[in-house]
């Protein structure tokens, strides 16, 4: 996990066999696909078809390690579990539409399998619930230019080790593409009226 985003996670980073739902923001769910590809992790992503490959490498995730089903047909509870099995990270679209019981059931077949189950929405047991709040973009003078960076707030709860909520603040996405780590500039001296 990039150290940026290791501060709001409970563990070092990706815990294999973990259920990390991402929330609003697939800035923060490139972010998380970044780190683990680059390290030579395989990733694929389950009901997303309108994900953007290009940001997706823009944003730094490794994509000749990235399987996308982008409709998973009548069974989607049998693909995401066969994925669980054979890929490390596995990002899954829609929650919502899946019944409590195979939420369950696919959170406990990452955690036999030792591998990340990563929803992009709400997901009964999660772990770590990943949230983008108060995001400011930068860039754009007095009426042109271009948008460069966002910067936002990252707040982390969940359960267990996770309970004690966390937040961070990184720029998503950072000058070139992928995640930064916000940098304050030098304080200014203000003349104090007498």
């Amino acid at each position: 996990m990039r150290t940026e985003l290791a501060a709001v996670l409970p563990w070092p980073g990706l815990r294999r066999g973990s259920t990390v739902a991402v929330h609003g923001s697939v800035s923060l769910l490139f972010a998380v696909l970044a780190e683990a590809t680059a390290r030579g992790s395989w990733a694929a992503v389950v009901g997303l078809p309108g994900l953007g490959l290009v940001a997706a490498a823009e944003a730094g995730v490794e994509i000749a390690r990235l399987a996308l089903v982008p409709r998973p047909g009548g069974d989607p509870v049998g693909v995401i579990a066969a994925l669980l099995d054979g890929v490390d990270l596995v990002v899954v679209g829609g929650p919502h539409r899946l019944p409590e019981s195979d939420a369950r059931r696919l959170s406990a077949r990452a955690r036999n399998r030792g591998s990340v189950l990563v929803p992009f929405g709400e997901w009964p047991g999660a772990e770590v619930r990943l949230r983008c709040t108060q995001g400011r973009w930068s860039g754009v003078g007095d009426g042109h230019g271009y948008l460069r960076e966002r910067e936002i707030t990252v707040q982390a709860a969940g359960r267990g080790a996770a309970s004690r909520p966390r937040t961070c603040r990184l720029l998503l996405p950072g000058r070139g593409g992928p995640v930064s780590e916000v940098r304050e500039g030098p304080a200014v001296l203000r003349p104090v009226a007498g």
